[in-house]
């Protein structure tokens, strides 16, 4: 009787996959985002270049052909969203 009172465990023995759940990678984020080459940060294109243009100035459309950089803070936040799968 002694060992049915037990203490309740206060981790799990099984391993995730064994338990039949994988974590989710964010979906916004996977379709924006790239690693960059040296892991240290990501990469994405800039939105408002797709059409409309016309009325832009040239130095607007040519800003946004360039490639957006995260900074350390989204690297952070983007690693987790991205993990365990992320590239």
């Amino acid at each position: 009787p002694a060992a049915r009172w037990a203490a309740p465990r206060l981790f799990s023995t099984t391993s995730m996959l064994e338990a039949g759940y994988k974590m989710k990678s964010h979906s916004g984020a996977k379709k924006r985002w790239r690693s960059s080459p040296g892991k240290a940060s990501f990469k994405r294109g800039k939105a408002f270049r797709s059409h409309l243009n016309t009325s832009k100035p040239p130095s607007r459309l040519n800003r946004l052909g360039n490639t957006a950089y995260s900074t350390p803070a989204q690297t952070h936040k983007l690693r987790k969203l991205l993990l365990p799968y992320g590239s």
